[in-house]
């Protein structure tokens, strides 16, 4: 039984991983009444979606009601193919009312990661993402080792002996898929043991269908700009490809780029609405594109991520360029300034 006390320490984040599965399942549920309303908030993709959805089930006959938001626009083709086709009940963030909520969870992101989260007092926040400060909330699981957050909640739902439905499943595991990209990035034995188990549950044609749904013809053209202006430095690819439709189309770009022979780091900009979107890959070898990305950026927008994988957002006033534009020289000259 996990003590009440305890739970309020802003660093149970680094001992939740010390403890059970069912001990986390069981100090989860603590915090939770059958009356309570409950919010399940999440920055959308496909794991934070089955994330969820997971929560969903695990809350099914301990609350009153589970209503799923997010304030980013689903954009990217597979991930709006897994809504569609899995049937995720979704709300807009800034479509709802807070305060008809008694309680909060945030899962797979932490409340620094987006300044609309910021602004939130959460009850239960659960992520693998590095942890990024002290928080407050009555139940915190923060496992940076994880590959997946979902691999977390395959755990709390094998705990409650609930088995996932087909459709659960397979977001689970698209889920693992993507945010492993197939085990090539960081990931630990436990996502591969839940990966394992959702195998046989998962409907993996239906993954195949997310996976190709990818790209629009539309969006072809970034592709152009992108190795057009393409320059190469020191084992460093970097390009900025102007404004974009969707960020999403620059992660496509920076995985394709990081395929490239004898390529240590990609740097991949645009801009979308008022905000400059910086993408990095990297090996994660003796190598960091999280803090690589928070030394950049973090002092102007916001930033980070995984060893390997990171992102910024900065808004374009806040960028000291004159009347300069950005261009990849621009992108080069910061990114080499805080290289060591």
């Amino acid at each position: 039984m996990v003590k009440k006390r305890n739970k309020r320490c802003p660093a149970l984040a680094n001992k939740c991983v010390h403890r059970s599965a069912k001990e986390r399942l069981q100090g989860f549920w603590e915090v939770f009444d059958k009356e309570d309303d409950v919010l399940v908030c999440i920055n959308a993709d496909p794991d934070a979606l089955a994330c969820a959805l997971a929560i969903k089930r695990l809350l099914r006959y301990r609350v009153k009601s589970v209503i799923i938001a997010h304030p980013n626009a689903i954009c990217r083709l597979n991930n709006v193919a897994m809504v569609e086709r899995l049937k995720i009940p979704l709300e807009r963030l800034n479509n709802v009312k807070l305060r008809e909520f008694s309680k909060k969870i945030l899962v797979d992101s932490q409340p620094t990661h987006l300044p609309v989260f910021e602004r939130i007092k959460f009850d239960a926040i659960i992520d693998h993402h590095p942890l990024a400060g002290e928080y407050q909330a009555t139940f915190i699981d923060i496992r940076p080792q994880y590959g997946a957050c979902s691999t977390m909640l395959v755990e709390y739902l094998r705990a409650a002996q609930l088995k996932p439905s087909v459709a659960l499943a397979t977001a689970l595991f698209y889920a693992i898929k993507v945010d492993t990209q197939d085990f090539s990035k960081q990931s630990c034995l436990a996502d591969g043991i839940s990966f394992r188990y959702l195998f046989t549950i998962a409907n993996r044609n239906l993954v195949r269908k997310f996976e190709l749904t990818d790209l629009r013809r539309s969006e072809l053209k970034y592709f152009n700009i992108g190795l057009t202006e393409l320059k190469y430095s020191k084992g460093r690819l970097y390009t900025h490809v102007g404004r974009v439709r969707s960020p999403d189309v620059l992660v496509i770009l920076a995985d394709f780029l990081n395929h490239v022979d004898e390529t240590d780091w990609v740097f991949v900009s645009g801009v979308h609405g008022e905000k400059l979107v910086v993408i990095f890959r990297c090996d994660g070898y003796r190598k960091n594109a999280g803090k690589l990305a928070g030394r950049i950026f973090g002092a102007v927008g916001s930033a980070g991520g995984h060893k390997e994988a990171a992102r910024a957002e900065v808004p374009l006033k806040k960028l000291v360029l004159g009347d300069k534009e950005f261009t990849t020289q621009t992108l080069k000259r910061l990114a080499t300034r805080h290289m060591k």
